[in-house]
């Protein structure tokens, strides 16, 4: 069988002698907790639940017990259920899993509002390798009616290096997910807001994840999924999507220009029609536009076509796709424990 015609699920390099080879046209292997687990090859293991049987009730207490400097996996695995807490794993806590039991069944929820995003946000990470599978992130503070301040109300931070989501989901009305810093990379997440809702200098990947699009009443103007805020022409940060699915309710621009440099990818995606023709916008922005990169490749779908899109977006070649193309992007080869590769 030729490489085109496969899918690849390659193990991170250190963890695995080989890589486990999908064919393309079969159904699509998934990605699951004990298959990370496995990877991960640590017994080290702390149990969150609510039934007085685990070794903690709270998330936050679990992760406090894991020694500062720590230098090996360790599982925290959260039974199902609600945990309504701000939780933060800090920067001298790495290599932490959290696995739940699917986002369907184990969530995080707080309601903090700010001027500030740090200080919204329900869940934060400041720590580098740091897995999470299987939990749904909330803040579920309430907005105001209209006319009144637009505090953040963000669901997540992400500020580590080398921070992963599978089988994941983020939502909040107001700035849903901050990829503040560091290379991530999102499988099979779904992510929900209204306005600015996944935004920061990330290096991110996002690999076939739902985008799903809540209009807020509140605003006159289209709302934005992404503000990428790329500084300059050294930065190597930006948001590329992979093979996801955008839909909603309302209309809303692909992103909207945020740094000088600002860098987004929508590669293979369905685009419903929720995204609006002109696709970008620069509202709010005063710098040039020439060195903004907003691209577009093989979308499909009614909000993909691309015939009044803004002149300074671009639909992009095979060539141009291709530094875009997997994960790559994030150096993922180096440091993931399961990730999906898909030709062009």
């Amino acid at each position: 069988m030729s490489a085109a015609s496969l899918m690849a699920l390659l193990l991170l390099p250190l963890l695995a002698a080989a890589a486990l080879c999908v064919p393309a046209t079969a159904t699509k292997f998934t990605i699951d907790a004990p298959l990370l687990t496995s990877k991960l090859q640590t017994n080290r293991s702390i149990l969150v639940g609510t039934s007085g049987r685990e070794d903690f009730a709270s998330l936050q207490e679990a992760i406090d017990s894991v020694p500062d400097g720590n230098s090996g996996w360790v599982i925290i695995h959260l039974r199902a259920g609600v945990y309504r807490e701000k939780v933060r794993i800090p920067e001298s806590k790495p290599y932490i899993f959290l696995r739940g039991n699917g986002k369907g069944r184990t969530s995080v929820v707080w309601n903090d509002s700010s001027t500030e995003n740090t200080d919204s946000a329900t869940f934060t990470v400041e720590a580098d390798n740091v897995v999470a599978f299987g939990i749904s992130f909330r803040n579920d503070a309430p907005i105001g009616a209209a006319g009144t301040p637009f505090n953040q109300t963000v669901a997540a931070m992400v500020a580590g290096d080398k921070v992963a989501f599978y089988h994941c989901a983020f939502y909040s009305p107001h700035n849903t997910l901050f990829d503040y810093k560091g290379r991530h990379y999102y499988e099979t997440c779904y992510v929900q807001g209204a306005i600015d809702f996944i935004f920061g200098r990330g290096q991110s990947v996002f690999q076939s994840c739902e985008i799903f699009v809540v209009g807020d009443k509140r605003i006159k103007i289209h709302g934005s999924i992404t503000a990428q805020n790329r500084q300059s022409a050294d930065d190597s940060s930006g948001f590329v999507f992979i093979k996801g699915k955008v839909y909603g309710i309302g209309g809303v621009y692909l992103g909207r220009a945020k740094g000088s440099h600002s860098r987004v990818i929508w590669s293979r995606t369905y685009l419903s029609k929720t995204i609006v023709p002109e696709g970008w916008t620069n509202w709010s922005y005063d710098d040039t536009l020439e060195n903004l990169l907003y691209g577009e490749h093989r979308c499909h779908g009614p909000g993909a076509n691309h015939l009044r899109r803004v002149s300074w977006a671009k639909q992009l070649s095979e060539a141009e796709a291709t530094p875009f193309s997997d994960v790559d992007f994030i150096n993922g080869k180096e440091w993931l424990p399961v990730y999906y590769l898909d030709d062009l």
